[in-house]
């Protein structure tokens, strides 16, 4: 019991550690893709520390919310970072990955920060608080959607359980789990704010969307922000290893070399699916913010066909 408490005690801290350095090598990925020398893939450890070091300033109209929101957003987000099994599956707070439960802490963060966004009543926190609601009145739907989907082939929501069956030889090749790991991974770059929905590295006010909350934001309350948003991307590569590539990931505690290994083998998942994000972004364009509804409804449809087959077909 004391080992398994300090393994979901180290995963908690793997995730706030690791998080940095994922986005980090998504920037260094994309500057060499672009043919550029790019920052060092630790810059955002560099970026975070500064910002810690500086004092927050706040606007004269700015309620508790606003203050409050940086830390709120934080531990949703690192919570729902650091239920996701990816070191072992039986871990004390496993009955509590749920993946409605992880999708309702990552929906609390988006709320509180929109919230935030329109606290002090800026035109541009405005703008950006109603685009982030505009994409998560559809994004929302088709995560419940690709749940139920799990759902019907595992036959339960908790993710220790559906990775288990993923893991097993009884899964075979479903086309399913293939549609629901298409509509996932849409959902994922539109809940991130990645391109072709967003561009995270621009300021421009008639594209911007998350940047746009979190303008009025300095200092520390901005790092908190920064490593939330870290964390929210190595949240749903972590969904992706765990659910779709569960390979490696052991049931229970089972030594230091089974855990090295698993350790080993997470990390190269998640780099490994960093390194494909930033393929991915040099190779799209932007879209217009208008056609993002279109974009997330063709992952609710992936959705929606991924349920449908494993209704009509027991062996998809």
């Amino acid at each position: 019991m004391i080992q398994a408490l300090a393994l979901q005690g180290i995963q908690g801290l793997l995730v706030i550690a690791l998080a940095p350095l994922v986005t980090g090598v998504v920037r260094k990925t994309k500057a060499r893709l672009l043919l550029r020398r790019g920052a060092s893939i630790f810059q955002p450890y560099r970026d975070l520390l500064r910002l810690f070091r500086k004092e927050s300033v706040l606007a004269h109209n700015a309620s508790w919310l606003f203050q409050a929101a940086p830390y709120l957003v934080l531990a949703f987000t690192w919570v729902a970072a650091a239920l996701i099994p990816v070191l072992a599956f039986n871990l004390p707070l496993g009955p509590g990955a749920d993946f409605i439960a992880i999708v309702g802490l990552l929906g609390s963060a988006r709320f509180v920060l929109a919230l935030a966004g329109l606290d002090v009543g800026t035109s541009f926190g405005g703008i950006g608080s109603s685009r982030e609601v505009m994409i998560a009145s559809v994004g929302e739907p088709a995560m419940l959607m690709l749940i139920f989907s799990l759902a019907l082939v595992a036959g339960s929501t908790q993710l220790s359980v559906i990775a288990a069956f993923t893991q097993s030889p009884a899964v075979g090749l479903r086309i399913s789990l293939g549609l629901a790991l298409l509509g996932f991974i849409m959902v994922a770059i539109a809940e991130n704010g990645r391109i072709p929905i967003d561009n995270p590295a621009t300021h421009l006010e008639l594209t911007m969307v998350h940047e746009a909350m979190v303008l009025e934001y300095s200092g520390r309350h901005l790092a908190l922000i920064e490593l939330s948003t870290f964390l929210k991307l190595l949240a749903y590569l972590s969904l992706i290893a765990s659910v779709f590539l569960p390979w490696g990931i052991p049931p229970t505690w089972a030594g230091g070399m089974q855990l090295a290994s698993a350790l080993g083998l997470f990390l190269a998942k998640v780099l490994g699916g960093a390194v494909l994000l930033a393929f991915f972004e040099v190779s799209i364009a932007k879209m217009r913010v208008f056609r993002v509804p279109q974009f997330i409804g063709a992952a609710l449809m992936l959705a929606l066909l991924a349920g449908l087959l494993r209704l009509v077909s027991q062996s998809f």
